[in-house]
């Protein structure tokens, strides 16, 4: 997992929301460690200031999916870089297509720039706007994930 460059690791909720907000463009996404379920993985989306939050959880056969609209034939795929790229195109089952990565080496450099009034935030991420909001996929919650072994393999 390391090795994906929109992996930020167990920063938590409120973090990955925050640097989505930083970003601040609808369709830039992340994917960091969950929060309620150790070992599984959350795809975190940015659509009209709300962060969608998509679980991803590998089945028996050793294939990635995610937890997608109802209704929307689940995918599988061998490795999580795949379904990310899979992911970039609309009608997939996300609120928004996967367009800006938001890495964590990019994240790092943000975060050492000093702040200026004009961070480059949407304007309805301001001060004033409600707090980004994180939807998940019913259900998500029971889904458990291979070990990190298996997880390394997915970015080989």
């Amino acid at each position: 997992m390391e090795n994906l460059a929109v992996y930020h690791g167990p920063i938590g909720k409120e973090e990955g929301e925050r640097r989505l907000g930083q970003d601040g463009r609808d369709g830039c996404y992340l994917v960091r460690d969950s929060d309620s379920v150790p070992g599984v993985f959350c795809l975190c989306v940015l659509c009209k200031g709300f962060v969608y939050t998509y679980r991803l959880h590998k089945d028996e056969a050793g294939s990635w999916a995610a937890e997608t609209s109802p209704g929307v034939p689940k995918r599988y795929f061998r490795q999580i870089k795949n379904l990310i790229a899979a992911f970039q195109k609309r009608g997939q089952g996300l609120a928004m297509p996967l367009l800006y990565p938001v890495t964590a080496q990019r994240r790092a450099q943000t975060h050492t720039e000093p702040q200026t009034p004009g961070n480059g935030l949407s304007p309805t991420l301001g001060t004033h706007s409600p707090r980004l909001q994180q939807p998940t996929t019913p259900g998500a919650r029971d889904r458990k994930n291979g070990s990190k072994k298996e997880v390394a393999q997915a970015f080989g």
